[in-house]
């Protein structure tokens, strides 16, 4: 969140191939309100796999989860503390689904294969959509009421999610941001800890194999590194297995779309001459709204869109881009 989002469109051969695998968590089968956990071979990955992906898992007979991935459909969304770890704070998956998938993203150097998604079968090599994110109610909690420190969150304050590519084994250039809580802003109002379920857009790592998870935060006082607990809730993990690549694909249009999510406005910043009209669309198909480009440069005014998930679209010269936006 409160990230600058690259906006592209392509053209393959004259066509577009599409084609998404969803890793839903919602196939792995569990009692009510529990979460996966498996002692057996303590300290190696016991993880799973859904959709085109592998989630590596690593526990710890005698110390716990150590890092990864473990699939839940926990409920609880109000106790605090390492007790309540595979909780997401929605107490739901996306959609209302029941499953989602817990994530731990421990030592970023020792144990930074607990939290890299191997992509598996016909999306290796491939560019991945996204997924959708909230904060666990774990970290929720810690920041909103301090956790080690005495206090919570406080302005100028961040908890951050960062989303690498690697391709071959070497990472590639890119990364993605995600804010699951930013007191940045001047505007109190504007400051918040995500409690709800939020589209991430992998898109412009490109062509990758796997893919890394790092959480970092303000919230360092004491000098042992961060404060705010390692951890957030993923769903609807989206592959692309049938995409052509980006190695293939000849970029049309390019832009820069920020903030995402929105508040008042949402600022769209051209690199291509070509474009000449943009339409927002709900996620029902409806145009909100729609005008024609006047400058490279220009706002789209949000203020009295309702809160949730839109399309922005971009077209002009035979083709068209669209990325999804939050309105908050």
């Amino acid at each position: 969140m409160r990230t600058i989002t690259l906006l592209f469109s392509a053209l393959v051969l004259g066509t577009a191939a599409h084609a998404q695998t969803v890793a839903t968590f919602d196939d792995q089968v569990l009692a009510a309100d529990t979460a996966y956990v498996n002692y057996v071979a303590t300290g190696t990955d016991v993880g799973f796999h859904d959709g085109n992906a592998h989630f590596p898992c690593v526990y710890d007979s005698a110390y716990g989860w150590q890092g990864g991935f473990a699939y839940s459909d926990k409920v609880d969304s109000v106790h605090s503390g390492y007790g309540n770890e595979y909780s997401a704070k929605t107490a739901i998956g996306y959609g209302g689904s029941a499953n989602y998938a817990a994530v731990y993203c421990s030592d970023p150097v020792t144990f930074a294969f607990y939290t890299r998604v191997i992509l598996t079968g016909p999306a290796v090599n491939k560019p991945v959509s996204g997924f959708y994110v909230t904060n666990s109610t774990y970290a929720y909690n810690a920041i909103r009421d301090g956790y080690f420190t005495a206090t919570a969150f406080d302005s100028g304050s961040w908890f951050l999610l960062t989303i690498k590519g690697y391709n071959g084994g070497t990472l590639t250039a890119d990364s993605v941001n995600f804010y699951l809580a930013d007191f940045r802003s001047a505007d109190s109002a504007a400051r918040y800890i995500l409690k709800t379920w939020e589209w991430v857009d992998l898109t412009s790592l490109g062509n990758v194999d796997s893919l890394q998870f790092h959480l970092n935060s303000s919230d360092t006082a004491g000098g042992f590194g961060m404060n705010t607990p390692a951890f957030f809730c993923m769903d609807n993990f989206t592959t692309n297995p049938g995409s052509l690549g980006v190695q293939n694909v000849q970029p049309s249009y390019a832009a820069k779309v920020y903030p995402n999510p929105a508040t008042t406005g949402l600022y769209v910043d051209l690199t291509d001459n070509t474009v000449q009209e943009w339409a927002v669309v709900d996620m029902a198909g409806n145009v909100v709204n729609t005008a024609r480009v006047a400058a490279k440069h220009f706002e789209i005014n949000t203020s009295a869109f309702a809160a949730g998930v839109y399309m922005l679209q971009l077209s002009g010269g035979g083709k068209t881009a669209t990325i999804k936006f939050v309105k908050k």
